[in-house]
């Protein structure tokens, strides 16, 4: 018989109604979630926030923050941006009280780079080049130890798009705040350049990750079968580098691998946190 536990799963669209693949892939790993949990009843709602300044209350378990086009400055001034702020002030203010239900908060990509914004954790730029594809990834010491990157190999690999990257990180905040890198961009040893960060950790609850964990070969292949996108990377790395992503779609050790383990990990600890005698079954 199936329990009446629930995890209530607030989604924070910000794609700004463009379309995209992103949130198929969310919701797709949510839905493969509420059937590994048998006794757990796997709840979401989508909130469009940067479209129409939804913003969710507080009556959610989980959030799950979005990717998004622009520039991550783009709110500032802006009532949604506000009141998402608002929104990560009560998440912060609660989670800092013992004994509470913890709320649980993943951050992607554009949402990332807010979320470094909101914590002052790093300095947020502009690339000099737009990063487009399927890119190798390092993780640091933390990030081997964590829980959503450990069952990773090393390096792995991320869908990776962004004209924007997070840099210079403020050791002090990062100290106070007890915030962990978890990965970086991959080494170049031929661009003297400073690494960008490609995850952090903020305490046990709350997790960004620059790179796309949710998505999957089918949302690569929407995106590489563009005239345009093929056209860029080409341009940037040449015709051997635009295959040699297509093979790695297949590979099951590369986007495949991070889509199954960085999500449903997140989840599965948030789970775990409110429901500690749960286990996911195995399908």
């Amino acid at each position: 018989m199936l329990g009446n536990k629930k995890l209530k799963v607030a989604i924070i669209d910000l794609y700004n109604n463009e379309p995209n693949q992103g949130m198929r892939c969310i919701q797709d790993i949510l839905n493969e979630t509420d059937v590994k949990f048998q006794n757990v009843n796997v709840e979401y709602e989508i909130f469009e926030t940067r479209y129409k300044a939804e913003i969710p209350d507080f009556d959610y378990d989980v959030f799950i923050s979005s990717g998004g086009p622009g520039s991550p400055y783009d709110g500032e001034g802006t009532k949604w941006e506000a009141d998402y702020f608002k929104l990560l002030d009560k998440i912060v203010a609660h989670n800092s009280n013992e004994g509470e239900r913890k709320k649980h908060v993943i951050f992607i990509c554009h949402s990332f780079q807010i979320m470094i914004r909101y914590f002052k954790l790093a300095e947020v730029i502009k690339r000099k080049s737009t990063s487009f594809g399927i890119m190798p990834i390092n993780k640091t010491e933390d990030g081997m130890k964590d829980s959503v990157l450990r069952d990773l190999p090393e390096p792995f690999y991320g869908a990776d798009f962004r004209d924007w990257q997070v840099v210079q990180p403020n050791r002090k905040v990062i100290e106070e705040l007890g915030a962990k890198i978890l990965c970086v961009e991959k080494e170049r040893p031929h661009v003297p350049l400073e690494r960008a960060i490609m995850a952090l950790r903020v305490g046990d609850e709350i997790v960004g990750t620059q790179f796309h964990p949710e998505a999957d070969p089918a949302s690569m292949y929407y995106h590489f079968r563009q005239p345009e996108r093929k056209e860029q990377i080409v341009s940037k790395h040449g015709e051997g580098k635009y295959f040699e992503m297509l093979k790695l779609l297949e590979d099951p050790n590369a986007i495949i691998k991070t889509h199954s383990v960085v999500l449903p990990s997140f989840l599965r600890d948030a789970i775990h946190s409110i429901y500690p005698e749960e286990k996911p079954i195995s399908v």
